[in-house]
């Protein structure tokens, strides 16, 4: 707020002025929080991150200027200070100039945020409350700047106003007015120059890549350790231990915890072979390399853990790392999916798709869902010698449950509360197969048939009778192999997941690589297919949505601009700001080397407002002069030369609100800054089409000029 003071106050030559118009600001923001509080909207990243004050403040900006300039033009005609009454009248007229394009501006800025309310999913629930409280705060500020700003100009700007324009004006005058001649004299080669700016910036927008919402730095790291399917709870919370004693010394890390398997509440259900690390990392100023940057450090923690034997890692973020499984199911950046029936043919499909993503750039943190690995003990039953024994297959199953699952023999009462009595083997004999085997099963005494009696070990019953037993060993294969550790279904079909982490690379251009080299090299069995989720998808979907929405908004602010003005010609005029100030956007996300994201889809919305509301503010004045009955083409050098003031400060305004969000390192900023980077660049490829190209296009286009042209 102070820099707008400043800048405006440089600008108009009025403190009282300037502190009027920044006063703005924090009532509309006092406004615009309790319109939050109503709707239980959370002032947050998202929700807070558009608002920029000098977007705030450029109605009352653009009532302030022209009321200070009749002030000025008032005490110079009537050689002393006009007194209150006289004040409140020359506000009113002042205010009255101007009020089309400072009403009309705000409210194009609102319609263009309509877009943004089309979102859904994911990408709605992140952007509706940006939108929504951006849309507040701009209301809001109308409101203040149709009533209590011409209020306060009239009452406290009650000083001698010089109506000469300060030094910074008058330098501005003298490097504004030989170029403002020099596009009117070759207005073709100016809207040709623009024209081909335009459709270079357009082919950079195809070389940018793009992404869902830039990666956020949360300054913590999630290492996500995997073990073999099947192991132990101590064995898996030993070699947790030895991951953790060997990364705890990194200076960088203030403390670290882990989770591993399933909690009591099953919100994350695991396997005890799987384990979530949580490295929170201490503030950058304590490290002994401040500037050391995080992939660095990530690459230095990874190779102290690839020392430890029996895992497998995957580096991560603990927010991301949740936003990731919510969105797609997958911890990953990016999750290949495939389909089918057969287990065998779907691993071997994800191992070629995994060695293919190796050799892709910025593939990082490659894994293939576990689904094999478990250790089963596998009984398969050797019918010839279950029958030629007189058993059944039923039987022995029976007997291997019996002795391994356990059988109820009775019960155990503890006061009120009842339990199974449940025998069994123990543990150390029900994982030994050599032990299984030796388990005897009784034969029937009414067997007759042909057997070897080799094999049978006579036992002395209570009755005296003899009874004859077979080993288990005799009946059944007993083996322990890998076996599934588990099957996924989606849709009702089985699936495994080739998981990747995207790192040095925009997400846009690492899928579609992805997915044009598995299309050319990878040969997919008939019933199988793939399908890929993460991010990208959400990225797609806010696209497609946009693509219809955001032609319809700007068919509105057409529909507005014919409006105002009741003429195509000067609503075309004004528009054309759109496709200039959208030029400068792309070039600046192109030099500061950002991929294209949602965040920057909402920056060129904003832009779009912006650039029509500086067409608005001198297509407004140079249609004024021409119905006083000036001739077009001086109508058009005064009126240029006039509003250039307000055009400077609109601009300026805007601008210097988003400097602090592009240039912002702290934890937020990456959402931040493709958004600032887009308003400035833009705000300054726009102020440029309004002071140059927009008069030359006025000269173009409108009637009687040339015949009335100065030789």
């Amino acid at each position: 707020a102070l820099l707008v003071i400043f800048v405006l106050f440089f600008l108009l030559g009025s403190f009282h002025a300037a502190l009027i118009t920044a006063v703005v600001i924090p009532v509309s923001m006092l406004m615009t929080v309790t319109g939050m509080v109503s709707n239980r909207i959370s002032g947050n990243l998202m929700s807070l991150g558009a608002l920029d004050f000098g977007l705030i403040v450029d109605s009352a900006v653009i009532i302030v200027e022209n009321s200070i300039r009749h002030l000025a033009l008032a005490q110079k005609s009537q050689k002393k200070i006009p007194d209150i009454k006289q004040r409140i009248e020359i506000v009113f007229f002042a205010t009255k100039e101007v009020i089309k394009p400072a009403f009309f501006g705000v409210v194009i800025i609102t319609i263009v945020y309509i877009p943004i309310f089309s979102l859904s999913g994911v990408e709605g629930k992140l952007f509706h409350p940006m939108a929504f409280t951006v849309v507040m705060a701009l209301l809001f500020a109308l409101l203040l700047a149709l009533t209590f700003v011409p209020a306060a100009v009239a009452i406290f700007v009650n000083g001698r106003i010089e109506e000469k324009e300060n030094r910074t004006m008058q330098f501005a005058h003298q490097i504004y007015k030989p170029c403002l001649e020099l596009a009117l004299k070759r207005p073709w080669v100016l809207t040709g120059m623009a024209i081909l700016i335009f459709l270079s910036s357009l082919f950079i927008l195809t070389r940018l890549g793009s992404e869902f919402v830039p990666q956020l730095d949360e300054g913590d790291i999630a290492i996500h350790a995997l073990r073999i399917p099947g192991i132990g709870l101590e064995q898996a919370v030993m070699m947790q231990s030895q991951l953790e004693s060997a990364i705890h010394e990194v200076p960088e890390i203030d403390k670290l915890f882990s989770k591993i398997g399933t909690s009591e509440i099953a919100n994350d259900p695991m396997p005890p072979n799987v384990a979530d690390t949580f490295l929170i990392m201490k503030p950058r100023d304590q490290w002994p390399e401040p500037t050391k940057p995080k992939l660095q450090l990530i690459k230095e923690i990874r190779d102290i853990v690839n020392t430890i034997p029996g895992n497998k890692y995957e580096f991560t973020q603990p927010i991301k790392m949740r936003f990731n499984e919510l969105i797609s199911g997958v911890r990953s950046d990016v999750g290949i999916k495939i389909f089918g029936d057969d287990m065998d043919i779907l691993i071997e499909t994800a191992g070629k798709i995994k060695s293919l993503l190796e050799t892709i750039p910025g593939a990082s943190d490659l894994r293939i869902e576990q689904v094999t690995g478990l250790p089963i003990l596998t009984v398969t039953s050797n019918r010839d010698a279950i029958a030629r024994y007189g058993l059944t297959v039923l039987t022995v199953q029976e007997s291997i449950q019996t002795m391994t699952g356990g059988k109820v023999t009775g019960q155990v009462f503890e006061g009120d509360r009842s339990y199974d009595l449940v025998v069994r083997l123990p543990e150390s004999l029900r994982q030994d197969p050599y032990m299984l085997e030796q388990i005897p099963i009784p034969i029937p005494n009414t067997h007759t048939g042909h057997r070897d009696d080799s094999f049978i070990e006579p036992v002395l019953e209570t009755k005296k009778e003899r009874r004859a037993y077979v080993s288990l060993g005799e009946l059944v294969n007993i083996t322990v192999r890998p076996g599934p550790n588990q099957i996924n279904r989606e849709n009702s079909k089985r699936r495994v997941v080739v998981t990747a982490n995207v790192r040095e690379r925009d997400l846009g251009s690492f899928i579609k690589e992805t997915q044009d080299r598995i299309r050319q090299q990878i040969n997919i069995p008939a019933g199988y297919w793939i399908d890929y989720d993460g991010t990208f998808k959400q990225l797609i979907s806010a696209t497609e949505r946009l693509r219809f929405a955001i032609p319809v908004a700007l068919f509105l602010i057409l529909a507005l601009l014919i409006m105002a003005f009741g003429s195509f010609r000067d609503a075309l005029i004004i528009f054309s700001g759109v496709p200039l100030a959208i030029t400068g956007g792309l070039f600046s996300l192109w030099l500061r080397d950002m991929p294209f994201s949602i965040s920057a889809g909402v920056g060129f919305i904003a832009l779009s407002g912006i650039a029509v509301l500086n067409g608005l503010v001198m297509v407004s004045f140079i249609r004024k002069l021409i119905d006083e009955g000036s001739l077009p083409i001086d109508a058009i050098k005064e009126g240029a030369l006039t509003r250039l003031r307000p055009v400077l400060m609109t601009a300026l305004v805007a601008s210097l609100g988003f400097i602090p969000m592009a240039f912002n390192t702290g934890i937020g900023a990456e959402v931040q800054r493709p958004l600032a980077t887009v308003v400035i660049g833009g705000i300054a490829s726009s102020t440029l089409l309004t002071l140059l190209v927009l008069p030359a296009l006025y000269k173009l286009f409108s009637s009687n000029t040339l015949a009335h042209s100065p030789r």
